[in-house]
């Protein structure tokens, strides 16, 4: 199992943590949108409390560890890896316990493009396990608000992972996706399984609307999370997502295995042998 010294390593290594690539700008402007209501960063999650623009930033310095200083207005932000680490030990001990009894777990991600690999070998081991990795809704439609407008998409799954596809875009096998903020493909999943009249997940593991949208409906949430997504450290803090765990979500794909592979080894799962 990979120690926990050489996790920070790479952590920091593969700007995971650290420095990172997500601007102070970026973060600084989903705040403002945030405290406005904007649906764009909000996820699906309805606050039960105002959050203004200092409140949020001194959530995020508290769960993140980005600066609290709000003169600070430009740069690279800041992730503690200190803060990643604890977030991963305790992503672990959630996913070791629906492992240990067996839950049914729904996987979804607004970041195939980068996250995919990693929400797969959690899949596959969780599998492995006796855990029901649920499917719901493939090849649903969907009707998405874009930066080009409301656009149709479809709900599919590879290696048990959820993602959206615009129609035409890429062939059904194809493991590429949407970059997706929306909380509406976990809604529609959720309604196709309680339509079924099945019971719904345990636990869903994800990021973006998966995450925020699964917990605002009072299903248990964890996931992954940039300086720039506050909505779910808000979810965290006002307890509707059990784990908020603060990274980078858009380096290279496969920067992300020694995570996976040390996830899976403090939840006692089998990961997948090839990684490096």
């Amino acid at each position: 199992m990979l120690s926990t010294g050489a996790l920070r390593a790479h952590l920091l290594a593969a700007r995971l943590a650290g420095p990172v690539a997500t601007s102070r700008e970026e973060s600084l402007r989903s705040y403002r949108l945030f405290a406005a209501g904007d649906p764009r960063v909000l996820l699906g999650l309805d606050p039960e409390r105002g959050w203004g623009e200092g409140d949020l930033l001194r959530l995020m310095a508290d769960k993140c560890g980005v600066s609290a200083d709000p003169s600070h207005v430009s740069g690279p932000d800041v992730i503690d890896p200190e803060r990643t680490v604890a977030a991963l030990e305790a992503f672990a001990g959630r996913l070791g316990e629906a492992a240990r009894a067996r839950s049914r777990v729904l996987f979804g991600t607004g970041h195939p493009h980068r996250l995919l690999g990693f929400y797969a070998g959690l899949a596959e081991a969780m599998s492995a396990a006796g855990c029901v990795v649920l499917t719901p809704a493939q090849g649903v439609s969907v009707d998405m608000t874009t930066r080009f407008g409301v656009r149709t998409h479809r709900i599919a799954y590879v290696r048990g992972v959820a993602l959206v596809r615009e129609p035409g875009v890429q062939a059904p096998g194809s493991a590429t996706g949407a970059h997706s903020h929306s909380p509406l493909p976990v809604r529609v999943a959720l309604g196709a399984l309680a339509e079924a009249g099945g019971p719904l997940p345990d636990l869903v593991v994800g990021d973006h609307g998966w995450v925020c949208g699964a917990g605002q409906l009072g299903v248990e949430a964890i996931g992954l999370a940039d300086t720039d997504d506050p909505a779910l450290f808000v979810g965290e803090a006002e307890g509707r997502v059990s784990v908020a765990v603060p990274l980078d979500d858009a380096v290279r794909s496969d920067y992300y295995h020694p995570l996976a592979r040390y996830v899976l080894g403090r939840a006692s799962l089998t990961g997948r042998q090839e990684w490096p």
